[in-house]
């Protein structure tokens, strides 16, 4: 008989998945709670203005997935520049650093004194690892690490930087270094292409829902079924195997939907604490330790042109909220339905129902508005439209003890033969869109009979920044 496979979470993960699947003849359903497919790699509509959630580099060393992508869209799949800056101390810094830039910007003596650092570091470094703040510290002395990474990871986290995880660091800025980044700066970033400093990358015309849609339409018209609005609110299992999911529709009707095979991209604590059979007290309790951040984006339409030529700006000046800025017309000029308008997404890094994200809608406009003044980033009248995005469980945390807890959860799951645990949430890792899609590629290679162990997947330091090819081992 035909085997069924059942998806869970219309993400970039799942996607590709269900796409894959879809592509070989499978029968395939992929199951999403929301009204629309992509997940945090969404694009939001609005009066003709497309929003990205959050700003979404397409850039890849895997073949494989950069095939998927031109695949899907074609021609749509532009190669866009990438400006990105830091604002910090009332100025802007180029990064990549520009040794020129960073002299005028920090001054010859705070220039000394950062460089003093960086040499009395590589004398006498942390002899442990444990810690982003030890991690980076020891790549770019603790001056540059407290001007350049300690304001913006801890907007972004919640927490100090004493409180998390290395591996964090290890795992997004692999071949990063104070030495990586001045040599970028003067001979260029061509031979080893670190993802962190990379000059340019594709983007969808219409942003990245655009791909996500198109994939998703795709799937349907080669037999696969995409259902919108179907969340999984029961993960029914028996005798090691999962044998059906409990959906409910936005009307609150409930219906089982059985499989053979099951792959989840969903929270991973949420399918824990989802099963519908004994879950050891342990389990459940890591799984209910497991933190996210969530993002609160605030959109604003502008009714001028874009006053600079940045993709994206990190801000790390303590005095104001927000953490990032997207300028979406420089990503694709496409995003704007009036080349005399522009637009801003201001992200702000919160926990979800803190005192930011029960903020009303209003609320967070005009803090918005009031800190691009402050910011001199753009006059809060000229803004004449504007709105709220909540995105819940965008960023796992990698607090001091999480690897305890996801470790619990791994060996419980993993006695449910026909499950596997794909992209960022599926997996609780910090995972680029790439390394999502390839979990996602690689577990239908596992249905159709390879063994792959997808957790092995973005652990590979060597690969994760520098490497020109990888490929998975087996469990």
């Amino acid at each position: 008989m035909e085997k069924t496979i059942v998806v869970l979470g219309c993400g970039p993960a799942g996607l590709a998945a269900s796409y894959e699947l879809a592509k070989k003849g499978r029968k395939v359903i992929c199951l999403e709670k929301d009204n629309i497919v992509g997940g945090i790699s969404r694009t939001i509509c609005r009066n003709g203005f497309r929003f990205d959630i959050g700003g979404h580099r397409f850039f890849t060393k895997i073949s494989r997935v950069n095939d998927l992508w031109k695949e899907v869209l074609g021609n749509d799949f532009l190669i866009r520049p990438r400006l990105s800056r830091i604002y910090y101390n009332n100025k802007f810094f180029n990064y990549p650093l520009k040794p020129v830039n960073a002299l005028v910007g920090l001054g010859f003596f705070k220039t000394i004194e950062i460089l003093g650092s960086f040499f009395a570091t590589k004398v006498k470094p942390y002899s442990r690892e444990d810690t982003f703040e030890q991690w980076v510290s020891n790549r770019f002395g603790k001056q540059l690490y407290q001007i350049f990474f300690k304001t913006y990871t801890e907007k972004v986290w919640g927490i100090t930087c004493e409180n998390i995880k290395a591996e964090w660091a290890a795992q997004r800025i692999k071949g990063l270094s104070l030495t990586s980044v001045v040599k970028a700066a003067l001979l260029g970033n061509r031979k080893n292409k670190i993802k962190t400093l990379i000059e340019e990358f594709s983007y969808p015309r219409f942003g990245p829902g655009q791909m996500y849609e198109t994939m998703a339409e795709k799937i349907k018209k080669t037999g696969g079924k995409v259902l919108l609005q179907n969340k999984c609110t029961k993960i029914n299992a028996k005798n090691g195997e999962i044998i059906s999911v409990e959906v409910s529709s936005k009307e609150g009707k409930t219906k089982q939907i059985e499989g053979d095979h099951f792959i989840s991209s969903i929270p991973i604590d949420e399918l824990v604490l989802g099963m519908n059979a004994p879950v050891p007290k342990n389990v459940s309790e890591s799984a209910r330790k497991l933190s996210y951040r969530s993002l609160l984006t605030v959109n604003l339409m502008i009714n001028r042109k874009e006053q600079f030529k940045d993709t994206w700006i990190y801000i790390h000046s303590p005095e104001v909220q927000v953490g990032r800025i997207q300028c979406y017309k420089n990503w694709s000029p496409y995003m704007v339905p009036d080349k005399n308008n522009s637009s801003l997404g201001l992200e702000y890094f919160c926990a979800e129902n803190d005192e930011l994200w029960n903020s009303s809608n209003e609320e967070l406009i005009e803090l918005a508005k009031k800190e691009i003044d402050k910011l001199k980033l753009a006059r809060p009248e000229s803004v004449f439209d504007a709105f709220v995005i909540r995105t819940p469980k965008t960023y796992p945390v990698y607090s001091m003890d999480y690897s305890l807890h996801l470790n619990t959860i791994k060996k419980y799951l993993v006695k449910y033969k026909n499950l596997q645990c794909i992209g960022r949430n599926g997996m609780f890792k910090y995972n680029n869109m790439d390394h999502s899609i390839l979990s996602g590629l690689l577990a239908v290679e596992n249905i159709l009979g390879a063994k792959h162990n997808l957790w092995e997947i973005n652990t590979d330091n060597e690969y994760h920044e520098q490497a020109k090819t990888w490929k998975p081992r087996n469990l």
